[in-house]
């Protein structure tokens, strides 16, 4: 008997293959064609990118004047050069990839293309005329594929992601809270390659569904359904069961599948980064909170004032016309909106923005608020309204754009702000961000963030949490993929209202 490897299973399929003893192999080349595919995809837009990003910078510099560039000597060792790229991802683990996440990989990336042009920097003084190759072409195309090659791939899996043949199936130990978690998330975020197709708990009243996703019982099922449906990787979502019994479940799983992953018993914690340390022989989980120590912050720092300079001057054509737009409409009204915020340290300022609502603007709220429950209820869960009546004309267009937000440069040039940080909150917030205002009064607010590319329709406790996240997995390569989704959040007016 052969059952066709999908995406979703019904409880017939699942008993039937529990009692059935044939092969499965139709589900193992199944599996095995994705990976190749995937893997295939990924190679090729890597390929591809990484040649135009290295001609691209080619050109610029002969455009430039750069006479000395010979472009028959880069040409002939262009194929072998780009092989080497992939190479080094096949090394690192990143075809498919399926299960990485886009920080991770972005990290992964950055370490592989660096390398990779610094064998080939290094390469260069073994050629007879080591002078035609320029540093300053190097540097370029380093950088040009620092940037390219991520992209890249993300076009990949958001064309790709939602597709039913793309990721590997995974199978879910435990249906409790964390296991419904875990399956929601991974549906939620389809790119990342991880489709779980089969749940199971040992308490007969979870069976049935979560989100279409088959559970079942026992846990005694786990290596026949494993075998059967060929699946590698597992994830027990267990945390509140005793150790003993956990200890029971990861030896009866761990030579079933090639990858089994633990939720830890810090489940209501699980934004927490940690790592690993090793402590005489006792594993430790190192809680850490990189935003809050001395060199990120001078880091960022840094970085805000670097691009602040570079995106203050582009913006400034950009300002001026919002400005006179703005005038235009509402010839009375301010240009600018002035609102106090908390900032580090539970500093107050005055956060910047352009003016997007009438000038009675509060009146209106406090009147609409008083009128309408349904109104007053989502204002309460979401601190706005999605269809807010008070916005004009052109501040629908500039929250639409997130074109309101651009005077915020200047708080951040001033130190109010950072360009990457935790949603702005204002005073009379405090009180409701459930006892986490001190950790994300301890860093600067920013003018984007995770929670502003992520889920803005979300209410205000998960922004919350998102925003404690941030603090606590801070990276510069958090901040990279942020500021990269806050161009395609501009670019395609996805901003909030």
């Amino acid at each position: 008997m052969s059952i066709k490897q999908s995406n979703t299973l019904n409880l017939n399929d699942i008993t039937a293959l529990v009692k059935d003893t044939t092969p499965t192999s139709h589900s193992k080349s199944n599996i095995i064609f994705r990976k190749a595919i995937a893997s295939a995809l990924f190679a090729m837009t890597d390929v591809v990118v990484l040649f135009f990003s290295i001609t691209f910078a080619i050109a610029l510099h002969k455009s430039f004047g750069a006479t000395a560039i010979d472009l028959s000597h880069y040409l002939s060792v262009i194929p072998f050069a780009i092989a080497l790229f992939p190479f080094s991802y096949l090394l690192r683990g990143l075809y498919p990839g399926f299960g990485t996440g886009v920080v991770e990989e972005l990290r992964s990336l950055t370490y592989c293309t660096s390398i990779v042009f610094l064998l080939l920097a290094a390469a260069t003084l073994l050629v007879s005329e080591p002078l035609i190759y320029a540093q300053p072409l190097f540097i370029t195309a380093w950088l040009f594929s620092l940037s390219a090659v991520p992209l890249g791939r993300a076009f990949v899996r958001k064309v790709c992601g939602d597709k039913r043949w793309w990721g590997i199936p995974v199978m879910i130990i435990g249906a409790g809270k964390a296991g419904e978690a875990i399956i929601h998330a991974l549906q939620k975020h389809s790119q990342i390659g991880l489709r779980p197709i089969i749940a199971l708990d040992d308490d007969s009243n979870r069976w049935g569904y979560i989100n279409t996703i088959p559970v079942v019982g026992g846990l005694e099922l786990a290596p026949v359904l494993g075998d059967k449906l060929q699946i590698d990787h597992a994830i027990i979502a267990m945390p509140s069961v005793k150790r003993e019994r956990i200890h029971q479940i990861i030896h009866q799983s761990e030579q079933h599948f090639s990858h089994l992953t633990v939720i830890p018993d810090m489940f209501g914690l699980s934004s927490l980064w940690v790592s690993v340390r090793d402590l005489g022989g006792i594993l430790g989980l190192e809680v850490q909170q990189k935003l809050l120590r001395r060199s990120s912050y001078i880091t960022k720092r840094a970085l805000d004032i670097t691009l602040i300079v570079l995106l203050g001057v582009l913006a400034l054509p950009l300002i001026s016309v919002i400005s006179f737009l703005i005038m235009i409409e509402e010839w009375r009204g301010a240009i600018f909106f002035r609102q106090e915020r908390m900032g580090r340290g539970d500093k107050r300022f005055k956060v910047l923005k352009f003016r997007t609502m009438h000038n009675d603007a509060e009146q209106r709220l406090e009147y609409l608020l008083q009128q309408d429950e349904a109104l007053r209820a989502e204002y309460e869960f979401y601190h706005k309204l999605r269809n807010d009546p008070r916005v004009t004309r052109i501040g629908r267009l500039l929250r639409k754009f997130s074109f309101d937000e651009l005077p915020q440069f200047w708080n951040v040039l001033k130190g109010d702000m950072s360009l990457i940080g935790p949603r702005p909150y204002m005073p009379r917030e405090k009180s409701k961000m459930g006892g986490h205002d001190d950790m994300i009064l301890k860093v600067h607010p920013g003018v984007s963030g995770l929670w502003q590319v992520t889920n803005r329709e979300s209410g205000f406790e998960e922004r919350v949490h998102t925003d404690i996240y941030y603090i606590r997995n801070w990276s510069m390569f958090l901040d990279i993929y942020i500021i990269a989704r806050t161009i395609g959040v501009v670019l395609f007016g996805k901003g909030g209202s």
